[in-house]
């Protein structure tokens, strides 16, 4: 059955809201585990303008437009128009993972759920907003269509995990059905399983008839979600989603009431969980970390690795600012004809490698070839992140006050670092 490839896969979405966290601020973070040799680019879109009667082009079918949409940044798999991640001017951030349910996945080709990240951040100015955005795309035009870049087709549903400055959301899909719960304080994490019990804020209006015409729920007692819509025989991916979700829990409770940006990054970085994956078909392809502060006068700062396996990568501050400087070495190259774009797709392969992903790749075989100099390197690159972490906590806790030109240059000159110690 399509979607049911022995790889592993998995991703882990994480937040944290007062009072877990050490700082009045919201917490994001997460790790894209995709197929191994895909490439993640980071991409800043700036806020648009649009006419009446445009449609937006998604991965594989295309959309109306709206009136307006928000600047944001992601991370996304090259080869799409989606993203696994990413925020936008309004404090917005959005990631999603891939389930599997009693719903069957529709090959036919619809709204991929990356497609569905992007849309609800250009579309939403808060969490509720972004939430409200994907719901109703969903049930007009359906989730489907590989998710992999490859001829035979990977496809599943999606779960999301939302935040803004003041609240978190965790949607779960199931076709076109849906739950949603709200986050109002504390920690929550999800790894690509149904996580929302009875504790549901909202619903799809048919959520409940459509378990009842399947047999799935008696209409009597409790309702929940998960337990009604999870597949009673799960596959092996969603099976070792458990201990991950179980882990990643437990190290948010460990923290509680201490959590920061660094917290997120270590746990990101935890290979023993199997949160960090690096294995033969899949990988950490992305990490990204977000810091929603309370406080409006301070601006949110989102953290992108831009390369694979983050206990290996740098986490590289983006700040939200007129006019960011272009970063050309995390932008993957076009093709006039991409095997992405034709029917039928991926009969071929691409280079989609950027330029800081190939000095990436080099390094990383360096530290597995030679382990003193991997050792001195490594040590070099955690010193730069922790310069980086440094700069942004003292803008945070406003002991500094950068010119808009220096944050405007801020992921640029971080990139540019990184590169300097692969040369």
């Amino acid at each position: 059955m399509a979607g049911q490839d022995p790889a592993p896969s998995s991703c882990d979405c994480f937040v944290a809201l007062p009072p877990h966290t050490a700082a009045p601020a919201v917490i994001f973070g997460k790790n894209a585990d995709r197929p191994r040799h895909e490439v993640q680019e980071i991409v800043y879109i700036p806020s648009a303008i649009h006419r009446p009667g445009d449609k937006v082009q998604c991965t594989y079918v295309e959309i109306e437009q709206v009136e307006r949409t928000h600047a944001v940044v992601l991370s996304r798999p090259a080869w799409l128009w989606g993203a696994e991640m990413g925020a936008n001017e309004h404090g917005v951030c959005v990631g999603n993972e891939g389930v599997w349910t009693r719903e069957p996945v529709g090959e036919d080709e619809a709204l991929l759920g990356m497609d569905l990240v992007r849309l609800g951040l250009e579309r939403g100015s808060s969490a509720r907003e972004a939430l409200e955005v994907i719901v109703a795309l969903l049930e007009r035009y359906g989730q489907g269509g590989s998710c992999k870049e490859e001829p035979v087709p990977f496809i599943y549903h999606n779960t999301f995990l939302l935040a803004d400055r003041t609240e978190a959301w965790v949607l779960e899909t199931a076709g076109q059905y849906w739950a949603a719960q709200q986050i109002q304080e504390g920690s929550r994490n999800i790894s690509n399983q149904l996580s929302i019990g009875s504790e549901i804020t909202a619903e799809h209006a048919g959520l409940r008839q459509r378990a009842r015409s399947q047999g799935w729920w008696s209409g009597d007692g409790e309702f929940s979600f998960a337990e009604v819509f999870s597949l009673p025989h799960q596959p092996a991916r969603m099976e070792a989603a458990k201990a991950r979700y179980r882990a990643g829990r437990e190290m948010l409770r460990q923290h509680a009431g201490g959590i920061t940006a660094e917290t997120v990054m270590a746990i990101l970085r935890d290979k023993a969980s199997g949160i960090c994956v690096d294995s033969e078909g899949f990988r950490t392809a992305g990490s990204m970390v977000s810091v929603l502060p309370r406080d409006p006068s301070l601006p949110c700062v989102h953290f992108f690795t831009a390369t694979p396996d983050p206990s290996r990568s740098v986490f590289k501050p983006f700040i939200f600012v007129a006019g960011p400087k272009p970063v050309p070495q995390v932008r993957s190259p076009t093709f006039p004809d991409d095997p992405a774009k034709q029917i039928p797709r991926f009969q071929r392969t691409v280079d989609r490698q950027h330029e800081l992903y190939c000095r990436h790749q080099a390094a990383l075989e360096l530290m597995e070839r030679d382990e003193e100099r991997g050792h001195k390197l490594l040590a070099a690159l955690q010193d730069l992140e922790k310069q980086g972490l440094e700069g942004i906590n003292a803008l945070l806790g406003g002991t500094v006050a950068p010119r808009p030109e220096e944050l405007a240059d801020l992921f640029f000159d971080c990139v540019e670092a990184e590169m300097k110690f692969y040369t």
